[in-house]
């Protein structure tokens, strides 16, 4: 049986937790969790690459079981998170790594890359987006709103997004099977967004979303020139993020392996199985190195 360490480092003066398996002399994957979970989304993935992977799941300030200062003391913004994010890692003494990047573990993840292109051996995305074609309008329009003015009436549609209902439907909408999907997961998620002051938090990063779609061009262009190893492995019936934004990533990278599959936002949770196969096959014919 895998051993999974559940840990804690102080960075930059906060807490944080993350989930660590593997050789500590493996190639090294890190794994970068959406909204509004944590590396408990990765509970399944974590054991099915540690037999051959250093695995690392940290979880971002505010999520998880990290520190989670309130709104007034921290400013919770992308470049912040990512800040929190290098600086583990830097301890850690990690220097060069695979990432799977979901939800808003992708633009945390474009700007560890951005910063320091030579550190990303491949990227994994599922469902994480990094391209306008990917947002799905239905959804963005009440971020987008709440951006452009923050007004009772946009901030009452945002926290929706924050309710018990909302979060189990990111979890089933675009499952062919919703049995196969535990309540564990969303009511994990909705426990940890109904601590008293987290919704603070949430509405910071709806707000500081929009700086994210702006680093785009130069996300494209890191592609280009960089050429990292591509796996885009999709829930095709996301109800957030769609498919174009998987197949998107050819545009850059047109060698990158692009894999629609029957599922929604958290696939991991219907095809487990399916993504971590993906991923040890893709994994093993890319350079990944310690």
């Amino acid at each position: 049986m895998t051993v999974v360490h559940h840990r804690y480092a102080e960075v930059q003066g906060r807490r944080l937790f993350y989930r660590e398996a593997g050789p500590a002399d493996g190639p090294v994957v890190v794994l970068l969790h959406g909204f509004p979970t944590s590396s408990f989304m990765f509970r399944d993935l974590i054991p099915a690459l540690a037999d051959r992977y250093r695995v690392i799941a940290p979880d971002h300030l505010g999520y998880g079981f990290s520190d989670a200062p309130p709104a007034t003391e921290f400013d919770y913004t992308f470049d912040a998170l990512t800040g929190l994010t290098a600086g583990l890692l830097d301890q850690l003494g990690v220097r060069r790594f695979a990432m799977y990047v979901q939800d808003y573990g992708a633009p945390i993840g474009w700007r560890l890359a951005l910063a320091d292109p030579s550190a990303v051996t491949a990227i994994i995305t599922q469902n994480g987006n990094g391209y306008d074609t990917g947002f799905v309008p239905g959804f963005w329009k009440t971020v987008w709103d709440y951006h452009r003015e923050q007004t009772p009436e946009t901030e009452a549609a945002i926290r929706g997004a924050l309710t018990l209902d909302t979060t189990r439907w990111q979890y089933v909408a675009g499952v062919p099977d919703e049995t196969v999907v535990s309540p564990d997961t969303w009511h994990h998620d909705f426990a940890l967004l109904s601590r008293p002051g987290n919704d603070e938090i949430q509405l910071a990063l709806f707000r500081d979303y929009a700086t994210n779609p702006p680093l785009y061009p130069a996300l494209h262009e890191y592609l280009r020139e960089h050429r990292p190893p591509v796996l885009a492995v999709w829930g095709a019936n996301d109800p957030i993020f769609g498919p174009d934004g998987a197949r998107a990533f050819a545009t850059d990278v047109p060698d990158a392996e692009i894999h629609l599959l029957d599922g929604g936002h958290f696939l991991l949770e219907s095809a487990g199985a399916e993504v971590a196969a993906l991923i040890r096959d893709f994994l093993a014919r890319v350079t990944v190195t310690a």
